[in-house]
């Protein structure tokens, strides 16, 4: 079992409050993603939870059990670090069986576990060489192993694939998906890569300065930001985020163009993400502009739209898709494509009003 439980979480380093009463329940076998800007907090909680930090105030639970004051080795938890911390003398054997080996247990049960643990990793022909004989993405394979020799209630991970180089990054992220699918355990991972978040994760945490701006699925935080926060940090490129007036059922724009609002007269935002946007002939959209730049990506094509008064929109387009700089253009925003977001910066609903 590795249900984890966080009640009324803060952290202070002496006068400086850095988690803020974090409230969160963490299912058994559920993967959660922390993912914030530097210096939200993430990491810092991510430790708490480990016993690595001390708790300022609140309650820890593992499986039930107050752990708050516990020290990491009596949590039954297992860290991955960025750093793979492998001993160098030591055999990629020996490196993932030395905690068994030091808590005293039996060779054939370390053996066992080692190879076990080989065989899920895809270590097994790589297990009598040293460290400096491995790539980047086999040294932490190995540092990934020497946790799930342990048997660990959970697995959490501190930005471990941030010394990898882009294709290695790729490869681990498959890696730890499959991980996660064949062991079945909790796995809490630190990242500020929003590509690691959206497609490992099963439930975000987004964090902003110590607070949980929103928790939810990839789909939902993508698709239903419940803040403004949420809106511009999820997402590369980001929302595109417009003032608007609403009256009647209607939203209008500063510079012309409008289109329903389903949401009443409290907005003030209006949000759309660059590939909801339809480019089309000018004077047949919601708003109008010329193209300022044109960024060729080969499946897709990143465009900066100049539209006047209502700013500079990005807009995603297919690659094969040919314009240029310059050109004008109609964008058209399709109804339920559209989000909306008050004065104070929270997403507003048609169904439920605010997002929760």
């Amino acid at each position: 079992m590795g249900a984890i439980e966080l009640r009324n979480i803060e952290k202070w380093f002496g006068e400086v409050q850095v988690i803020k009463g974090i409230d969160l329940k963490i299912e058994d076998g559920e993967f959660i993603v922390f993912v914030g800007p530097s210096g939200c907090g993430k990491s810092t909680l991510l430790r708490m939870i480990g016993g690595l930090e001390e708790t300022s105030r609140g309650q820890i639970s593992i499986d039930g059990r107050d752990m708050t004051s516990a020290p990491p080795s009596r949590r039954g938890l297992s860290m991955v670090f960025q750093s793979y911390a492998l001993y160098p003398h030591m055999s990629v054997r020996d490196n993932m069986g030395f905690s068994l080996k030091m808590a005293g247990a039996p060779k054939a049960e370390i053996e066992a576990k080692v190879r076990e643990a080989a065989r899920i990793l895809k270590l097994e022909k790589f297990l009598d060489r040293r460290p400096r004989e491995l790539s980047g993405g086999q040294r932490q394979r190995v540092a990934i192993g020497r946790s799930i020799v342990r048997d660990p209630t959970a697995f959490l991970f501190d930005e471990p694939l941030s010394n990898l180089d882009a294709a290695l990054r790729v490869e681990m992220r498959y890696e730890i998906a499959k991980l996660h699918e064949t062991l079945k355990t909790t796995m809490i991972y630190v990242t500020h890569d929003q590509v690691e978040a959206m497609t490992l994760a099963d439930r975000i945490v987004v964090l902003d300065g110590g607070h949980i701006a929103q928790a939810g699925t990839p789909r939902t935080l993508y698709n239903r930001p419940a803040n403004l926060f949420v809106a511009q940090f999820i997402g590369s490129p980001r929302m595109n985020i417009l003032d608007c007036t609403t009256e009647g059922g209607q939203w209008a724009l500063p510079g012309g163009g409008s289109g329903p609002c389903p949401v009443g007269g409290a907005a003030v935002k209006l949000g759309i993400r660059p590939e909801h946007i339809t480019v089309t002939d000018a004077g047949k959209g919601q708003v109008d502009g010329k193209i300022d730049l044109a960024e060729y990506q080969g499946a897709d094509t990143m465009l900066v739209v100049d539209c006047g008064a209502s700013g500079k929109l990005t807009v995603r387009i297919p690659g094969d898709e040919v314009v240029r700089t310059g050109q004008s253009v109609g964008l058209a925003f399709p109804g339920e494509r559209t989000v909306f977001f008050d004065a104070g910066g929270q997403g507003l609903y048609p169904e439920a009003g605010r997002a929760t």
